[in-house]
């Protein structure tokens, strides 16, 4: 819009507003489509692993057999905590885990041998090292609350299943871990978003990989950004029962508040995320004895038909929220477990960054005071 003098179009938010080229993430908000280098988000789902796919968004391309193996050492042989970031945790065990995971990946950088070199080298490393190491983190702060001990990783599981393991310290089911695989599949990268381009300010200023992603957690941790999926449980515990939701959400339009998980700054239709997800709470509360839950989120989507044509759609944290829940997960760990899911989306960002490296600086439109004269203190 203009300002006072209609000289300068001003978008707030920068919305709107290209600030690179990048070869990572496609979002056609309109038709609602995800693509990771040009793959489906949907055939990733169906057929991919977060290790997986989180190689082809580090190497731009699906790993052979033999380089996902190599790739999934990689990752397992990260499942390390320095005893310096865990001492941390431990000081700081009564923040909340937005803060703990915050000042823990920062100690984590002070511990990391490369933490001072940039080179794309150095930095997949660090990047391969954060992938592993920030779950480890949210489990091990999740346990230390509890007056529990950190539980040592295990080899034999994948990523999302050792995640749950770290956790709770059971084996997940098979259903559960792919669940969770999903999750951080669908988690794991989304285009300039506020903590990635967070991530990439930092950068541009050849601050290292660590001082980045700290950033993005923080940036992560407000509301407006990360707090969708304990909202939605919150809302589908006030409704109670499916027949509660068309009354609920028409008080809440009435007073013109949103709707929890509805709505998207991307995206006009459906978050292409959603269906993944739908169909996997549906699983998991019937495994885990509580259908009722995934019948209040189908109620409260009816409900909410009407306001689709206004670009009123269904989002990803809609349903991740009840798949923490059934997990026994509590509220507080839910935006930490979207922070697990895109680590590795943050450092790629950083990776681009750094290629072609650019101090980040944007302008604003002064509307102040006119220039006045500085008048003494005794004078006023």
């Amino acid at each position: 819009m203009p300002d006072a003098d209609g000289d300068t179009q001003i978008h707030r938010g920068l919305q709107g507003v290209y600030f690179d080229r990048s070869a990572v993430c496609d979002i056609d908000g309109r038709a609602g489509e995800l693509w990771y280098r040009g793959y489906s988000i949907h055939d990733l789902a169906e057929h991919s692993s977060f290790e997986e796919a989180s190689y082809l968004l580090f190497h731009g391309d699906l790993p052979t057999s033999e380089e996902l193996g190599r790739w999934r050492r990689e990752l397992v042989g990260a499942r390390t905590l320095p005893g310096a970031a865990l001492d941390v945790v431990r000081a700081v065990r009564d923040a909340h885990p937005m803060e703990v995971l915050r000042t823990a990946v920062s100690a984590l950088g002070a511990s990391d041998p490369e933490v001072g070199d940039n080179s794309p080298e150095a930095t997949l490393r660090k990047s391969v090292r954060l992938t592993s190491q920030v779950p480890l983190l949210v489990a091990a702060h999740h346990r230390l609350r509890n007056g529990l001990d950190p539980v040592e990783s295990d080899p034999d599981l994948g990523h999302a299943a050792n995640f749950l393991w770290a956790l709770e310290g059971e084996r997940p089911s098979e259903d559960a871990a792919r669940l969770m695989d999903l999750d951080l599949i669908l988690h794991a990268e989304h285009g300039s978003n506020a903590s990635a381009f967070t991530a990439r300010v930092v950068a541009g200023t050849d601050a290292n990989l660590h001082a980045a992603v700290t950033a993005a957690v923080a940036a992560l941790s407000g509301p407006a950004h990360g707090g969708a999926a304990e909202n939605v449980m919150r809302m589908a515990q006030e409704i109670g029962a499916p027949e509660n939701a068309a009354a609920y959400v028409k008080a809440l339009r009435d007073e013109r508040k949103p709707v929890m998980g509805f709505g998207h700054r991307v995206y006009r239709t459906e978050d292409p995320r959603a269906r993944h997800m739908r169909e996997g709470v549906k699983r998991l509360s019937e495994e885990k004895g509580q259908p009722q839950w995934y019948a209040i989120l189908e109620a409260v989507v009816d409900a909410m038909r009407p306001y689709a044509r206004l670009g009123v759609n269904v989002n990803v944290d809609f349903y991740a929220g009840v798949v923490y829940y059934l997990h026994g997960i509590p509220e507080d760990l839910f935006v930490p477990i979207f922070a697990v899911g895109r680590t590795p989306g943050w450092c790629v960002q950083v990776l681009e960054q750094y290629e072609h490296n650019i101090l980040i600086r944007p302008l604003t439109v002064y509307s102040g005071p006119a220039p006045r004269e500085y008048v003494p203190i005794e004078d006023r």
